[in-house]
């Protein structure tokens, strides 16, 4: 029931979005008894602005006056990805190629055949390969893993100095 509200939600808010040139980052529904929070982050390239996140605030809590997708109360928060921000979607992959991103795996795999099992791999994304992300490892031993989208759990983009 939560997927279908987050999909409604989804496809209340995408013309929104795409009217200021901006994408749909992540969108999540969290809370408690009778008090929720949706928060939505936009992206864009180049960055999103204070002046992005307040034009979609508004025009959001306006469309959901009048559309009521949530019944409960809840508070509505707008803000960019940040630093870190999930990769979700195969276009995000696309788009980050070349940037540091660390991938949590759902079950153990060994992609590199080190015959070592583990879920957690980090290193320069260098894009897709049909249904799968090409990650060159930043480990002392370094190579490169093919690792099935459908095996993430969890990926950000990390933060590098």
């Amino acid at each position: 029931m939560a997927a279908d509200l987050l999909s409604k939600i989804e496809q209340l808010i995408l013309p929104i979005l795409s009217s200021y040139g901006l994408e749909l980052a992540d969108l999540e529904l969290k809370g408690e008894g009778h008090r929720q929070i949706l928060r939505v982050f936009i992206d864009k390239p180049g960055g999103v602005t204070l002046d992005d996140c307040a034009e979609v605030s508004r025009e959001v809590s306006t469309l959901f006056e009048v559309e009521d997708p949530i019944k409960l109360a809840y508070t509505l928060e707008v803000s960019s990805p940040g630093l870190d921000r999930p990769l979700k979607k195969a276009k995000d992959f696309e788009r980050h190629a070349g940037r540091l991103i660390k991938v949590k795996t759902a079950a153990l795999v060994d992609p590199d055949g080190r015959g070592h099992n583990r879920k957690t791999f980090v290193g320069e994304l260098l894009g897709l390969d049909g249904d799968r992300i090409r990650l060159r490892q930043t480990d002392r031993r370094g190579g490169e893993v093919l690792i099935a989208l459908a095996d993430i759990a969890k990926a950000n983009l990390e933060i590098e100095f």
